[in-house]
């Protein structure tokens, strides 16, 4: 008996029931899509990308040397400044990808320093083509080379970075580990990294 009404009033709903059905609707949509922003908030963390065992103990401290964790003018860019796209759908591509990431550490791909300092080339040189591929947006979402006044830049800096607009090259060209530092890293390019 129950069925069947079910069935019969959603063959003819009344103008209430529509309408409430329909609110219903809109605020459930406001609460999955809010929650679904939240989360991406919340995995835009340092807090989030550190918290598995291979980020704490390798990656993380190499950041921490670098002039993207500290420097003179106080300023911090945080891990998904530089490793995540702002435009929602490149975002959520990113972070699709990114699900790869979470089965490496399930499997133990980068879990002893030595499985570590064998993958990082790779991972590295993955971040610069994507980073390459898009001309490196996420670097430009702080600097911009329109508001940069070269006047104020050592003379290397200056330089390179006229030779760089000049030969089209994107930011990772260049600086390629400022944001890691590594054992390969040179004196001469961490110069170049100075925000002095």
């Amino acid at each position: 008996m129950h069925l069947h009404n079910l069935y019969a009033w959603t063959q003819h709903p009344s103008v209430r029931s529509k309408l409430i059905c329909g609110v219903a609707g809109v605020i459930v949509g406001i609460l999955l899509w809010n929650g679904f922003l939240l989360t991406l908030d919340a995995t835009n963390t340092n807090e989030f990308c550190t918290s598995c065992h291979s980020m704490q103990n390798y990656i993380y401290p190499k950041y921490q040397q670098s002039v993207h964790f500290r420097n003179s003018k106080g300023i911090q860019a945080g891990c998904a400044d530089c490793h995540i796209p702002k435009p929602l759908m490149a975002k959520l591509i990113r972070k699709t990808i990114a699900l790869k990431d979470i089965y490496h550490t399930l499997i133990g791909t980068i879990d002893t320093p030595e499985k570590y300092a064998a993958h990082q080339p790779l991972y590295a040189e993955r971040v610069r083509e994507r980073m390459r591929a898009s001309d490196s947006r996420e670097c430009r979402n702080c600097h911009q080379e329109a508001y940069m006044d070269l006047a104020q830049q050592s003379s290397v800096a200056r330089v390179k970075h006229q030779e760089g607009q000049q030969q089209h090259k994107t930011c990772v060209d260049c600086h390629e580990g400022v944001g890691h530092p590594s054992e390969s890293t040179t004196t001469d390019g961490e110069e170049s990294f100075s925000l002095e």
